[in-house]
């Protein structure tokens, strides 16, 4: 009896030594699982979503490495790698909604981030505040995420389109640019719409007056604008403004210039840097643009913005633009968020909740500046953003920007608790330009 006793009590330890064993492991092996979204096919593939891609990829591997700067050099997220599960984008609302449900709960990812569409961004928020999971918006301009309803799991983690356009009449204010007459084209979904709005309401507080002649909506993906440039060439404004991105953008610069619209309008693109590559001497001399950031050829030299300016120019061939620059601000806020909730937790990995505490109102530091959870209860960035001209230059093949100008973050985005066209509306009140 006492020696099956003692058998058994040694198949026990044997069995708890076992599972042990095998639970250590695995322990070690755990990862923080991240679904990242962005468009690798499409029109909006090429100029923006990949280089999202690229971005997210090199910033990844550089804090799977424990390469990156401070104050981020710790492995992974708070010693944990990060394992990217990376899906296309591309497909329509309808079907992004589906895939989200997925990456929850087929793929079980920890937190989703991405999405560069606004209509995307507005259809899969909702779902993931039914399934109570973070989701971390890297991209997508509309306002109306967080203007038209509230959210606990959604995170957006920069700034959203009225940065870019009231930044863009303040460009134009301050290099005295004329503007008695104004023509626009814009894509007929939520982004073109609503920049749209936010230009024209900032354009009557600063060019009083101003009056809009042509004002076009084509379709997302058109892709042929013959009809569209001669209503605009017809007009003669003093500016053509558009908030075309991606691959309507290109189409609708490689058809304009042609016909001249270039050199009898002054163009002002409010998101255009990520055209300039794939452009290169095809983008016309003068033409004003942002960058939805002070990004890129516009980013301001810091250790962050050397690492990954250099790092992802060595690994890609070509330098970041904004959309590298939004996946990278996105990653290493969450890797922030994480890191904070472990170090209040006693380092365990930490809960959806846990993370959301931690993210609501965070600040961070990134290769395009200080990044502020400000608006929406702490759920919305703000961030600096900043504008110049294009100038080809032949001795590098590439598209320079001169006559850069910053613009603070609170210089060019509502406050806390206003929406952004009724602040425009208003006169901007309370805006910290200096």
């Amino acid at each position: 009896m006492n020696r099956f006793r003692r058998a058994n009590r040694a198949a026990i330890l044997a069995s708890v030594a076992a599972s042990f064993a095998l639970v250590a492991p695995a322990a070690a092996q755990e990862t923080f699982k991240l679904g990242i979204v962005t468009f690798l096919s499409g029109p909006a593939a090429d100029s923006f979503g990949v280089p999202a891609r690229n971005g997210a990829q090199f910033v990844i591997d550089q804090l799977n490495k424990g390469a990156a700067p401070a104050p981020y050099e710790k492995v992974g997220f708070g010693g944990i790698k990060v394992e990217p599960v990376i899906i296309d984008e591309n497909g329509g609302a309808t079907k992004q909604v589906q895939e989200l449900r997925n990456l929850y709960q087929r793929d079980n990812v920890d937190v989703v981030l991405g999405y560069i569409g606004s209509g995307d961004c507005l259809a899969v928020a909702p779902i993931a505040e039914e399934l109570k999971k973070m989701l971390v918006l890297m991209d997508c301009g509309t306002p109306r995420i967080f203007e038209d309803a509230k959210y606990n799991y959604v995170f957006r983690t920069a700034a959203h389109a009225t940065m870019d356009n009231v930044g863009l009449i303040r460009y134009m204010k301050a290099k005295n640019i004329k503007m008695t007459t104004l023509s626009a084209i814009n894509q007929d979904y939520a982004w073109g719409q609503d920049s749209r709005a936010d230009f024209i309401a900032a354009a009557e507080q600063l060019y009083p007056g101003v009056k809009l002649q042509t004002d076009l909506l084509p379709k997302f993906g058109a892709g042929q604008y013959g009809t569209e440039i001669s209503a605009l060439v017809g007009a003669g404004s003093d500016v053509v403004y558009s908030s075309l991105w991606g691959g309507d953008l290109q189409a609708f610069v490689l058809q304009s210039a042609p016909r001249g619209l270039p050199k009898r309008s002054q163009l002002v693109f409010s998101a255009a840097d990520h055209v300039l590559p794939p452009l290169g001497d095809k983008m016309p001399d003068g033409t004003i643009i942002g960058a939805r950031g002070a990004y890129g050829l516009m980013s301001q030299k810091s250790p962050l913005n050397d690492w990954l300016f250099k790092g992802y120019e060595a690994a890609n061939g070509v330098y970041p633009v904004q959309a590298a620059y939004r996946a990278t601000q996105s990653i290493l806020g969450l890797k922030a968020a994480v890191e904070k909730a472990m170090a209040k937790n006693g380092g365990k990995k930490p809960s959806t909740d846990e993370m959301v505490a931690a993210m609501t109102g965070l600040e961070w530091p990134s290769p395009g500046g200080l990044i502020q959870m400000k608006l929406a209860d702490g759920h919305q960035a703000i961030q600096p953003i900043a504008f110049s001209r294009t100038k080809y230059n032949p001795d590098l093949k590439r598209v320079d920007l001169v006559d850069i100008q910053y613009f603070a973050a609170e210089c060019v985005n509502p406050p806390p608790g206003v929406k952004a066209i009724d602040w425009i509306k208003g006169g901007m009140q309370g805006a910290k330009c200096d």
